[in-house]
């Protein structure tokens, strides 16, 4: 009997031998990730051997690592229902909870594992990942740590630690606390040297705070692996792009293009073509842009980022109904688009449906929570619409010794994107010693502004000026009424009527004399730089006068930041009937100069910065048939905005232009302006 028990003891000792031998098999699928051939093999032995138990614990997770989770976490509830005492079980179904999301009850358990065994690494870097997947960062951080002192380099674990940096730089960034962003993404550069996925996410951040040289340098240090060299040239082209220098982006962007080839990362031939195409259109190249795309739209037809590209062309192109067309295509793929809902944004702004561009920037942060282009995007829409006051002071002379003082407010009040209320009011004092006439007048008026169709709006004012004067004191109507019209793409049109009083020194203003304007003014831009301005005015005076004035600049935008623009000026005025004795009204006169502007726009310009304007001008006048005389021209202003509600600015002018009252003259004006916005955001706008 004791031999016959020995004989057995052997049997089941090189039986269960040979099965071990036989499982290191479906072990080593599960350690290679070769998870179906790991399924499929544990399968097999569960067949012979239904009840064990290392079988299914390995069968449940070749099922769970395949991405079948529920199905993971049905197997180790019947494993823990069987063995409730066996920590590797235990361990297994907590980890099988985190594949299927199940972050709060995984959370749950891994603390019961913990208290039960505060020196297990599985447990602790499973609820570490746990913490993660809540986005509790800081506590992630410390049991993570726990682990890694358990099992010092373990390679998951230093995995799960970068990732959670990422995350909470991440976390800190949409919170907008960049300070922190910074301080974390450092911190992890510095645990896992030059690692690209942390230097990507600084080199985004110093782009978001616009330290575009920071930026610049990641990206240079990036480059400096050669496996990433496509991807750093495509953020260093997106730096140039932001700084303004587009030609230099495009030539990066194209040396990514170039260097793309069948042994290219797949996943970089999308984001390298998109910024090369991207390149094209900030330079402008919009037929060459627009090869590369119809090639793309016919061999895929409905990809989200090349409908995206499409859109971003006929946004350059001013063609914004066949953007928002493409982005409507885009949010019925993706409704979350980012790309789709703060694109069509834009896009609907350009129109004048503003209502509609705030719904899809809202749209944008419901997806992307404080996200800072849609932010940014809807804080400037407020700003067109929060009401505000400006008030100009000046001081103007000539050498004809007129003198005048003059302070204008106005007020700007949106009750809707389609109705603002306005109102003004002006007081001007002017003398003259050598003809001893002075004069004051009062300008009060009301008025309105409203949207009629997205292309047309109405303005409305209509108000009263009040002089006195040596010999006459006087009240009259004045008014302006006009529409604003963009009857195609690139095109802007205001004809209206404007009756006003001449008072451009004291003696005018004393003769009370009205003038009733017809007026028209046209722009028309292009995508090649090149734009076009014409104003026409005719005017009839209450002293039985005339004037037909005709004024166009023919001028190239030769740099975009600063707004850098040159070109030619051309002036024609003829009146009626020639009283030179009163007021400058030649029968014939023409003036043409050249001229240069450089201006660093107040609207872009952020809080605790300056903003700037300068225009120079020189070229030649003729009256009747005299002999031509030169002429000069020079307007400065510079300014600095101190918040986003509230700026400050000086501005001047010097010319000899001929002007209402004579010829060879020189006027001089200096001023200050102050505007303040009312309240934060429109009044209408919770």
């Amino acid at each position: 009997m004791s031999i016959k028990f020995h004989i057995i003891l052997v049997l089941l000792f090189i039986t269960t031998l040979a099965y071990s031998q036989n499982m290191q098999e479906g072990f080593t699928y599960l350690e290679t990730g070769k998870y179906a051939k790991a399924k499929s093999f544990f399968k097999t032995v569960l067949k012979d051997y239904p009840k064990n138990k290392t079988a299914k614990l390995c069968h449940g997770r070749a099922i769970g690592l395949l991405g079948h989770s529920e199905k993971a976490v049905d197997i180790f509830t019947d494993l823990l229902a069987t063995y409730p005492n066996d920590f590797e079980i235990k361990l297994n179904y907590a980890e099988s909870l985190l594949w299927n999301k199940n972050y709060t009850e995984a959370k749950s358990f891994y603390q019961d594992l913990i208290k039960e065994n505060s020196q297990s690494f599985p447990a602790l870097l499973g609820y570490a990942n746990t913490l993660s997947n809540l986005k509790i960062y800081d506590e992630a951080l410390i049991y993570v740590n726990k682990a890694l002192n358990i099992l010092p380099g373990n390679q998951n674990a230093l995995t799960s630690k970068k990732y959670i940096y990422l995350g909470y730089a991440y976390q800190n960034q949409q919170a907008q606390n960049y300070e922190e962003t910074e301080r974390l993404l450092k911190e992890n550069s510095n645990l896992f040297k030059d690692d690209k996925d942390t230097l990507l996410n600084l080199a985004n951040l110093y782009l978001i705070t616009g330290e575009f040289d920071k930026a610049e340098t990641i990206y240079n240090i990036i480059a400096s692996n050669p496996e990433n060299k496509i991807l750093a040239l495509n953020g260093l082209a997106l730096v140039k792009h932001v700084k303004g220098k587009e030609k230099d982006a495009l030539k990066l962007s194209e040396q990514a293009f170039l260097s793309l080839g069948a042994n290219t990362d797949s996943k970089l031939v999308k984001p390298t073509t998109e910024r090369y195409i991207q390149a094209l259109i900030w330079n402008k190249k919009y037929k060459t842009a627009n090869v590369f795309i119809s090639n793309l739209i016919e061999t895929k037809p409905n990809e989200n980022w090349i409908l995206a590209l499409r859109a971003t062309l006929n946004i350059y192109k001013s063609n914004f109904k066949k953007s928002v067309t493409d982005y409507n295509r885009i949010l019925e793929n993706d409704s979350s688009s980012f790309d789709g809902n703060l694109g069509k944004a834009n896009a609907l702004k350009a129109i004048g449906k503003y209502d509609e561009a705030y719904q899809s920037a809202e749209n944008t942060l419901t997806f992307y929570n404080k996200q800072k282009d849609a932010t940014n995007f809807i804080k400037t829409l407020n700003t067109s619409f929060t009401p505000f006051l400006e008030t100009k002071t000046s001081y103007s002379f000539d050498n004809g010794n007129n003198k005048a003082f003059a302070v204008q407010t106005n007020i700007e009040f949106p009750t809707s994107t389609k109705l603002k209320w306005l109102a003004s009011y002006g007081y001007r004092t002017t003398r003259n010693k050598i003809t001893n006439f002075d004069a004051t007048s009062n300008d009060f008026s009301l008025g309105l502004a409203y949207q009629l169709l997205p292309n047309i709006t109405f303005k409305g004012t209509a108000g009263v000026t009040s002089a006195k004067a040596n010999t006459n004191n006087y009240t009259q109507l004045v008014t302006d009424l006009a529409l604003n019209i963009k009857p195609f793409k690139l095109q802007v049109l205001d004809i209206g009527y404007k009756r006003e009083i001449q008072s451009f020194n004291a003696e005018l203003l004393d003769r009370e004399i009205v003038m009733s304007n017809l007026y028209a003014n046209y722009n028309l831009s292009t995508n090649f730089n090149l734009g076009w301005f014409a104003q026409y005015f005719y005017t009839w005076q209450n002293d039985a006068n005339s004037r037909n004035l005709l004024f166009t600049s023919l001028y190239y935008n030769i740099l975009a930041k600063p707004a850098l623009k040159a070109g030619l000026n051309y002036q024609y005025i003829t009146f009626k009937n020639q009283v030179p004795t009163i007021y400058f009204s030649p029968k014939q006169f023409n003036a043409a100069e050249v001229f240069v502007n450089i201006i660093k726009d107040e609207a872009i310009t952020k809080p605790n910065a300056w903003f700037y304007e300068l225009t120079a001008a020189t070229g030649l006048q003729y009256i009747k048939d005299n002999s031509s005389q030169s002429t000069y021209r020079i307007q400065g202003k510079l300014g600095y905005k101190f918040t986003e509600r509230t700026l400050l600015n000086v501005y001047g002018t010097r010319s000899n232009i001929a002007s209402a009252t004579a010829t060879g003259f020189t006027f001089n004006e200096i001023g200050l302006r102050f505007k303040w916005y009312l309240s934060r955001k429109p009044v209408f706008r919770d």
